[in-house]
Parts: C-alpha cells; sequence; structure tokens
C-alpha cells in the first residue's frame, strides 16, 4: 500500500490573511533528531512498505572507530516519521518494487526562507539655499 498525501486547501489564503504556504509548526525533540537524520546528505533514509500495510524507516548507521558502535541498519520512530510526512517535511522518492515490499528514498523538503519585510520609507529631504540679496 503505498503512502499518499492529501494537502487539502480548507480555506482561500485571502480570507485568513495568510499568502503562501502554512508554516510549519513547532518540531518535538524526536521530530527534530529524525529530521537532522533526513537531512544529512551522507545518509540515505528509506521506508520499506510490507504488503499488509507496515512501514519501517531506516537508514545505515557507519562504524564508529572511536567508540566501535554502528556498522548496522538503525530503526527510526515511526510515528515521528509519519507525523514529518503528514506535515510536508519530508518526501518520498520513486518507489522500488519487489514482491513482498516497496522501498522509497526519503529525503527532506526544502523550505524557502520568508521574504524580508521591505524596509519602511524614510522621508525625503529636501535642502534649501539661502540666497543672498
Amino acid at each position: 500500500m503505498p503512502l499518499t498525501a492529501v494537502h487539502a486547501q480548507t480555506t482561500d489564503p485571502r480570507a485568513n490573511g495568510r499568502r503562501g504556504p502554512r508554516p510549519y509548526g513547532p518540531l518535538s525533540a524526536a521530530e527534530a533528531d529524525v529530521l537532522r537524520i533526513v537531512t544529512d546528505a551522507r545518509t540515505p533514509v528509506f521506508v520499506t512498505v510490507r504488503e499488509g500495510g507496515r512501514r519501517r524507516y531506516s537508514y545505515w548507521r557507519p562504524l564508529d572507530s572511536a567508540t566501535g558502535r554502528g556498522g548496522c541498519y538503525a530503526a527510526l520512530p515511526t510515528a515521528e516519521c509519519d507525523r514529518l510526512y503528514a506535515a510536508g517535511r519530508i518526501a518520498l522518492g520513486e518507489p522500488l518494487t519487489d514482491p513482498t515490499r516497496t522501498m522509497y528514498r526519503v529525503t527532506a523538503v526544502r523550505t524557502t526562507p520568508a521574504a524580508p519585510a521591505p524596509a519602511p520609507a524614510r522621508p525625503r529631504l529636501v535642502r534649501t539655499r539661502a540666497r543672498a540679496a
């Protein structure tokens, strides 16, 4: 069962005074940690969707020579990943399908920073020269 996101616009943006996409809400500590891992270009993150609809988000944790830990696949918390996906903060790539599962590459969605507010207009100074009579 492939994951799908539905982003329905509930109101006209002109009616509520906002323009453009809705701003993202604050992240929990677990969601921020997941987003940190997904945005790291050196760490490819995948979601595996089994035939029954069960999902598992995981990535390869490289071996750390200092601690001797790593060198294995690590699972990410599914609930936090699903919340990030529903909020539009992560996206899924093209599916890779085999008989028992479908895998998607997980990437972070780039957000564009808000445009800076225009500087207030400065009053124009009018200089007059005194004329000698």
